[in-house]
């Protein structure tokens, strides 16, 4: 039998959902699989750095059965999501790192859950390997880990027995994809079909809200910046724009990207498509309408981009978000 641990890491910002969700469908894989063949696949341990954690101000507990001093070899090791305390996390879990990097060199195979992927990533297990997280937590992940691929788009990543996905309840993807891999198919159809999980979904990028990357000491950037998301709906060139600073063309895109992480086409292309997003969400405007609202007069090119950036069509993200669609 294999050995499945799913850590309990130390910090009250820690999230509960993804240690919970993370034991309760393998234990139902387990079942399952052994109702068939007689036998679990799993053992599954809760390990953690001391014997009890206590999360959300102390209204909940964890006790896990093992600190990770205690447990010398795995097989898997499931990270859960840090929430928005990932800074603070890697600090208070120094040792946990420490323990990632031996067991993955000792064999074990190792997924975290949307930001868990800041303690894979301090353990130097994803230099030089794609990884996913939450799409708002993708500046501060590039900014401390360079040397990783950051696919954010990406709702799972699974590179040389490293596993990463997306933010919030994809993680419940991230499980199905690894009981379809440690298990069977059959087993994964099962459990999505008991958990309610959709199968094989594998972009967040529909999910995403753009708010414009501003923690940077650019002045010049700023304010063009700030000029895109006054003007994006009017038809101005963006060499013109740089000449208003005095700067050249490539200066003024070398220091775009350097400060926001886009290109000032990528920039203008995300206001303008999440502008597009919010019309589409709430106003009964047909998409030719939104088109010309946010800048675009070609058809092809607008849908081009849409989809581009969120995944879906104009047409079929009015079809998911609109509000008459939800009701």
């Amino acid at each position: 039998m294999k050995h499945l641990t799913i850590l309990v890491p130390t910090g009250d910002g820690n999230n509960l959902s993804s240690i919970v969700g993370a034991f309760k469908i393998f234990s139902r894989a387990n079942a399952i699989y052994k109702q068939r063949h007689g036998h679990e696949v799993f053992k599954i341990e809760l390990v953690g750095l001391n014997d009890c954690e206590q999360y959300y101000g102390g209204l909940f507990s964890v006790q896990p059965q093992k600190t990770i001093n205690e447990l010398k070899k795995t097989d898997l090791i499931i990270i859960p999501s840090l929430n928005h305390c990932y800074e603070q996390a890697v600090d208070q879990n120094a040792a946990i790192v420490d323990w990632l990097d031996a067991q993955y060199h000792r064999g074990a195979e190792v997924a975290s859950i949307c930001t868990g992927a800041f303690l894979l990533a301090a353990a130097g297990l994803l230099d030089g390997k794609t990884c996913s997280t939450h799409w708002s937590a993708a500046h501060d992940f590039k900014e401390r880990f360079p040397a990783v691929d950051l696919q954010i788009d990406q709702i799972i990543t699974d590179e040389q027995g490293i596993y990463t996905n997306g933010g919030a309840y994809s993680f419940l993807n991230l499980i199905i994809y690894l009981v379809e891999k440690f298990y069977d198919r059959s087993v994964a159809i099962l459990c999505a079909k008991i958990f309610q999980i959709e199968m094989d979904r594998n972009n967040q990028s529909s999910f995403a809200v753009f708010t414009g990357q501003k923690a940077h000491e650019d002045d010049i950037v700023r304010q063009a910046q700030l000029f895109m998301e006054d003007h994006f709906m009017e038809n101005f060139s963006l060499g013109a724009l740089a000449g208003q600073f005095a700067v050249s063309r490539r200066n003024f895109d070398r220091r775009f990207l350097k400060a926001t992480g886009n290109t000032p086409l990528e920039y203008l292309q995300r206001i303008r498509v999440e502008s597009a997003k919010k019309m589409l969400e709430s106003t009964s405007k047909n998409v030719t309408e939104v088109m010309y609202e946010v800048g675009y007069s070609d058809v092809t090119a607008f849908r081009s981009v849409f989809k581009r950036i969120t995944g879906l069509t104009p047409i079929d993200y009015r079809g998911r978000y609109h509000k008459s669609a939800l009701v």
